[in-house]
């Protein structure tokens, strides 16, 4: 399960578990149910603490994936919570968007689907040099993006890299993610997490309150979208 780490002032909140890169009940980090309580949980320790604390986040993992986004076995065997799953995955989003202190996210690895709206929901977004891939797999996988997803897409990337990114399904390198604007920086892996942490701290100033205030009001339009309910109209 997610966890999160604490140093002098950044947090640090990992997608898989800890002390193991391989983890037998969620190998690729997807949006299961259990996997998103524990992200919502850390979550909101860092917005509790970024009140009143002058802290940055790091998002990352280890191992292969960074998030392989949705859970698919449990879509294919709950269809009827499909809509409901889905405000779940918008809820989370929110939540980065939002948070009172600067975030970052260190893609150390494979990115898709909504592992990599994921990414695009920090505030500043770093990707391992070496190896993995940023990809939106909807359009090769016959599967539409929700409004809030086609939204979030919309607003965080160029026009250029939201058409190419959702209607071809190509995958993104780090030297092609960074030339497309998704990502800010790539670093070799070794440094990933010192550097998203080094990022988190040089704003950490900023954190608290009016940041969550000044992040909303610059987001409002998109997280009026992803407030809004997935209609079963949508499978």
């Amino acid at each position: 399960m997610p966890y999160l780490r604490e140093s002098d002032n950044v947090y640090e909140l990992y997608l898989g578990t800890e002390g193991v890169e391989l983890d037998e009940a969620n190998p690729e980090n997807r949006f299961g149910i259990d996997w998103m309580a524990a992200v919502n949980t850390a979550l909101d320790e860092v917005a509790e603490a970024g009140s009143s604390s002058k802290k940055g986040l790091v998002i990352t993992a280890t191992g292969k994936f960074f998030t392989n986004g949705l859970d698919t076995d449990y879509i294919f065997a709950n269809g009827d919570k499909l809509p409901a799953y889905l405000d779940s995955v918008h809820e989370i989003y929110t939540k980065v968007l939002t948070l009172p202190v600067a975030t970052v996210a260190a893609v150390n690895g494979h990115a898709f689907g909504a592992g990599a709206m994921l990414a695009v929901c920090a505030d500043y977004r770093l990707m391992r040099t070496e190896r993995g891939f940023w990809s939106l797999p909807e359009a090769a996988l016959n599967m539409p993006f929700t409004a809030g997803m086609a939204a979030l897409l919309r607003t965080r990337l160029t026009d250029a890299a939201a058409t190419e990114s959702m209607m071809t399904s190509k995958r993104y390198g780090a030297d092609d993610a960074l030339a497309a604007g998704i990502v800010d920086e790539t670093v070799a892996v070794e440094g990933l997490v010192e550097r998203g942490r080094a990022i988190a701290a040089e704003r950490a100033g900023t954190a608290g309150a009016n940041l969550a205030t000044i992040k909303q009001g610059l987001r409002a339009p998109l997280l009026e979208t992803l407030a809004r309910k997935t209609p079963p109209s949508l499978l």
